[in-house]
């Protein structure tokens, strides 16, 4: 045993093991192979562990390390590692970096198991209501993928309704299984088996030090919160503004209209250029949605068309990962020449925001680990050990661009996710999902689990991306469903394809029932932007599993189609057809119905009225 400079070396089997004393409520474990020196630099940590007091013991064998709140013994005979609070502890029970071969080449698979409580509730680990889409919000007894693809955002980070959390600093596909008492946890490849525990007691405790470690949320812009309308696509300069005006002429509330993909044309894909045709004067268009007060975002894709000017460009300049037109995301060279073309062509006449699509990246159809990225070189490596941070990398050059060259608030909508996104400035939504009422129940969980993962901001495609048509009486009600839901969403946004989505596209009952819930959003914002400066400054989460505020009432752990908005709003969606009322469970406490004004005592589940 070896104690430097705030670290402790120890080791276990044919591991080395380093264990960092970041903060009386954080330590770093780091399992290395024998000939490492030193852990690996993270792309996803930026704290560097503190000058904090911590006594180090030898006790019956073991390696005894204790803050002023944590307890962490290190047992080389019986191979575990018990990290202790209070009269609780977790144990880390095994750990291995096997020898494995990926791809004809060799590389360590970091593997390792813990033991969980019988009672014990597992959240977080991204958004996985997809693909990989499972029921419920608690992930014991199943198995879950971090692998990045469309409606699956990979984040190594948990949470347990034990107080605490676990951050995995490993960016390769990974496995966690939660089943018979176990979390079993597998990397496909990485230098070492690198993870962060974090004591809170509570989730926001938990959730604040890994924004601690990882950075904090900027706070986005005040119109980020207001109402976003976009569709697949606006085709014309035109059409979006006139769209625009017809929401000034109704006196309908937006703040945001998003400019979809494909408006390059006969330049080629993602060609940063506007077919003139149809966009004759793109300065002009921003303008002119500025002057009606609305702001605009564009659809901005990682990678280029053959065919296109600027892929020419980049690959001249050495910008691309070989053999494809997407953009080196993990060079500091690429990313700055990355944002410099969306400044010079997008930034400079006004545009507000970044639709930055298919961050995973999606380079072409793949399964779950069976990915088109997986080969692909960077650096003279594989990007099979680097996999999942790719969004990390595209939204982390973008803000730093924008933020060099302008003091605006950077607003960047993405799909694909990573733990440190929310140092960026980033929204992410759930990616292209379906239309149905299945869809909107199962993105209650990845909104829940998403924000538990310690990502603020989030939203969906209000209806689905893959929709039904506003002529349909069942569509339009699940739209006016889903709409009312999204009011209470960190960001609200409607998007899709097929069919325009705009509120008076669904007949005049619809639209007056869509403009007296936009309206709600409006008279909500101040709440809502206090909110987001609470998230900013305090490391808050706004959509809030109820165990955040009840953390001993064990009905509101099991409870999953319910959540707080701020320590204010219960927020309770219908998510079935046909429903006019439903079950609500109340905590602890008086509450009053938003709608009604009745009082409630809490501790009970209350039926109440859900008229559409």
């Amino acid at each position: 045993m070896e104690s430097l400079a705030g670290k402790v070396e120890v080791q276990l089997g044919p591991v080395k093991t380093i264990i960092t004393v970041y903060s009386s409520n954080i330590v770093r474990v780091t399992h290395l192979p024998p000939e490492a020196q030193q852990p690996p630099q993270s792309l996803v940590v930026l704290k560097e562990p503190g000058d904090v007091p911590f006594t180090v013991e030898e006790e019956g064998g073991c390696t005894v390390i204790k803050t002023d709140e944590l307890e962490i013994v290190v047992d080389p005979g019986a191979g575990t590692i018990e990290l202790g609070w209070g009269w609780d502890s977790l144990v880390e029970l095994d750990r291995s970096l096997e020898k494995v071969e990926v791809l004809g080449e060799g590389a360590l698979s970091p593997r390792q198991m813990f033991a969980l409580a019988d009672d014990e509730a597992v959240f977080g680990l991204g958004q996985h209501a997809g693909f990989s889409a499972h029921t419920g919000l608690n992930y014991r007894g199943r198995v879950v993928y971090l692998a990045q693809r469309n409606t699956d955002i990979a984040v190594p980070f948990m949470v347990s309704s034990r107080g605490y959390g676990l951050l995995w600093d490993v960016y390769s596909m990974g496995v966690l299984e939660l089943r018979n008492g176990r979390l079993r946890v597998w990397f496909e490849a990485g230098d070492a088996l690198d993870y962060y525990f974090i004591y809170g007691p509570t989730l926001d405790r938990v959730i604040a030090g890994y924004r601690w470690l990882t950075g904090e949320a900027p706070l986005l812009p005040k119109y980020a919160f207001g109402y976003w309308q976009s569709k697949e696509r606006y085709a014309s300069q035109e059409e979006i503004v006139e769209v625009a005006r017809e929401f000034r002429r109704k006196g309908i509330p937006i703040d945001i209209i998003v400019q979809d993909w494909m408006y390059w044309g006969k330049h080629g894909w993602n060609a940063f250029k506007f077919e003139e045709e149809r966009y004759p004067d793109p300065a002009k268009m921003v303008k002119d949605l500025h002057d009606l007060g609305v702001r605009v975002a564009i659809s901005i894709w990682p990678f280029f068309g053959k065919e296109t000017e600027i892929y020419r460009e980049a690959a001249e300049l050495g910008h691309l990962i070989p053999g494809t037109g997407l953009v080196n995301m993990f060079s500091e060279a690429a990313r700055r020449w990355f944002w410099e073309k969306i400044r010079d062509t997008f930034f400079r006449i006004g545009f507000d925001g970044w639709w930055l699509d298919a961050s995973e990246p999606e380079v072409g159809a793949g399964l779950v680990y069976v990915t088109m990225q997986h080969d692909l070189k960077i650096d003279n490596e594989r990007m099979y050990k680097y996999l999942n941070i790719y969004p990390l990398l595209e939204t982390k050059g973008v803000y730093e661009g924008q933020r060099r060259d302008s003091n605006k608030r950077v607003l960047i909508l993405t799909r694909s996710g990573f733990a440190g996104i929310q140092r960026y400035g980033v929204v992410n939504w759930s990616g292209d999902i379906t239309g149905d009422w299945t869809t909107l129940r199962t993105q209650v969980w990845a909104g829940l689990n998403y924000s538990l993962s310690g990502l603020p901001w989030w939203c969906t495609d209000i209806g689905g991306f893959w929709s039904g048509s506003p002529d349909s009486e069942g569509y339009r009600e699940l739209f006016v469903r889903w709409f009312q839901w999204g009011v209470f969403c960190p960001v609200f946004r409607v998007h899709g394809t097929g069919f325009p989505k705009e509120p008076w596209r669904f007949g005049p009952e619809v639209e007056r029932l869509l403009v007296e819930f936009i309206k709600l959003r409006y008279r909500l914002l101040p709440y809502i932007y206090s909110l987001a400066w609470m998230v900013h400054s305090e490391g808050y989460t706004m959509m809030r599993h109820l165990a955040m505020d009840f953390p001993g009432d064990d009905e509101a752990l099991e409870v999953d189609d319910e959540f707080m908005l701020g320590p204010y709003l219960l927020v309770a969606p219908v998510t079935t057809p046909s429903t006019s009322e439903r079950d609500v469970y109340l905590p602890d406490g008086l509450w009053y119905d938003f709608w009604t004004g009745k009082l409630y005592g809490g501790g009970r589940y209350v039926r109440v009225e859900a008229p559409l």
